[in-house]
């Protein structure tokens, strides 16, 4: 795929969906960095049901010590891994208070040295509830999931074997970086969630179907 094909993507995309945000539900970055990490391998929407319940009653990292762990186990039970996540929450909040004095850090490190954050989790945190587009070190957050790895792959846009291989290449290929980078997250995390989906994508009703490169085109 070439450059312009590229830019005219994300132009497409931009213009259908000027201001992008993510599904998840929160009003601080601590809610945000809570849902992220309750999302993996879970929808956005049961997430939501869970953090609904959750967050009016604790919202603050000392606010769910406080409620502590098996009752909050209990309001994320409905979401897959919940024991495990539910264990990597409540220890979150233990370092958040002990060493950071109940503040989300802005910084990849370390917000990846939290237990259950990864670099997906990371840059979604930085990007969304920090509005930062790259560190002081010209590293841009853009947070690649499993949507946007088939996306990208599947289109011809970029490729990699891994997430962070197709985050490096996504970056690498984007053009005009400071005018599409900051919502590429969003715009292909959305059209890989309803449009450019996992086993059928519906092809006939794609915005930029004429740009992609996937040879198996559907009608739907």
């Amino acid at each position: 795929m070439n450059k312009e094909k590229r830019h005219q993507i994300l132009t497409r995309l931009r213009d259908d969906n000027p201001h992008p945000e993510t599904e998840l539900e929160y009003s601080s970055p601590f809610e945000l960095l809570v849902a992220v990490t309750l999302s993996a391998q879970a929808t956005d929407v049961g997430v939501n049901k869970a953090t609904r319940k959750l967050f009016p009653v604790a919202n603050t990292p000392q606010a769910i010590l406080d409620l502590g762990h098996d009752t909050l186990r209990d309001y994320i039970k409905t979401i897959g891994l919940f024991n495990s996540k539910a264990a990597n929450v409540y220890k979150m909040c233990q370092i958040l208070v002990d060493e950071h004095n109940s503040i989300v850090p802005e910084n990849r490190e370390a917000l990846e040295a939290l237990p259950g954050v990864g670099r997906k989790t990371a840059n979604v945190v930085l990007n969304t509830a920090f509005g930062w587009l790259k560190d002081n070190e010209g590293r841009y957050f853009l947070a690649v999931d499993t949507h946007i790895q088939r996306l990208a792959n599947r289109t011809g846009y970029a490729k990699g074997k891994t997430v962070e291989q197709t985050e490096q290449d996504i970056i690498k290929k984007t053009p005009n970086k400071t005018e599409f980078m900051f919502n590429l997250h969003h715009w292909f995390i959305l059209h890989g969630r309803y449009v450019c989906t996992a086993r059928k994508p519906k092809c006939g009703s794609c915005i930029i179907e004429d740009l992609c490169e996937f040879k198996e085109k559907t009608e739907g």
